[in-house]
């Protein structure tokens, strides 16, 4: 597919501090034009604002609930409406967590935290896919989480590293199954990453133990992450599929 044709299609990029929207910035930079899809719809709009006047590429930011299907159908729908090219990369990014307690986790709070990460991810690929499929060319990048290896011990309870891990075994069984048809599948696992999310409310002592079991010494970035996945919604990648990419300081080595 021609570099100067094509969109990336990013998920949950409304945050301002968020991997999502620096994702955007990254994948504009490379020549992307940007679609971005946010439960916030006045976000998306911002962030797609954002890298349209650091890059001059096209971008659009459209409301969507990952959660629920007709909403992931008018947004897509939107995006295929629009004056932007055919879809060429999918960045699942949106996610929530919860720091909850097994015991304390409700059966309300455990449907939430797998429908946005794992529910999500499969309705918008699902939606997206065919597009890729048909024209024989895409890239899926999911992001899961360094605590669906290492069992938490980050920020997420249980349910949040049990919702990442099946974001994996999507990720590997997909990219079986679309491999022939120039569809490549690949997940990030970041570590502790300054987020909005882990921002404000991992402080203190704790955040300074996690610091000290990661081996180059610091948190994690949004640009570390977004670097990575640029990569892999590239060109370069259609000999890699069903991989994991950690991205976490060395705190957890295969």
């Amino acid at each position: 597919m021609s570099e100067s044709a094509r969109t990336a299609l990013i998920t949950g990029a409304g945050s301002e501090r968020g991997i999502g929207r620096e994702t955007a910035r990254e994948l504009a930079a490379a020549g992307f034009d940007i679609a971005v899809l946010d439960l916030d719809g006045e976000a998306a709009q911002r962030t797609a604002d954002l890298v349209a006047e650091e890059h001059g590429v096209r971008a659009l930011g459209v409301r969507a609930d990952v959660t629920d299907q007709a909403s992931v159908d008018v947004a897509v729908s939107a995006v295929e409406a629009s004056e932007l090219p055919a879809v060429a990369a999918l960045v699942n990014n949106a996610g929530i967590t919860r720091p909850t307690r097994f015991l304390d986790i409700e059966p309300e709070e455990w449907d939430l935290v797998f429908k946005v990460n794992v529910t999500g991810t499969y309705l918008v690929t699902q939606r997206v896919l065919p597009g890729l499929v048909e024209r024989g060319y895409g890239r899926i990048v999911n992001v899961s989480s360094v605590s669906a290896q290492r069992g938490g011990g980050v920020f997420g309870g249980s349910h949040y590293s049990a919702a990442k891990a099946a974001v994996l075994g999507l990720t590997k069984a997909l990219a079986r199954e679309v491999g022939p048809n120039g569809v490549v599948v690949n997940a990030v696992t970041p570590g502790l990453i300054d987020t909005d999310i882990t921002g404000g409310l991992l402080t203190g002592e704790r955040k300074e133990e996690l610091i000290a079991g990661v081996p180059v010494g610091r948190n994690g970035r949004t640009t570390d992450v977004a670097a990575t996945i640029a990569f892999l919604s590239g060109d370069a990648v259609g000999y890699i599929t069903g991989a994991t990419f950690d991205i976490n300081g060395g705190s957890h080595i295969n």
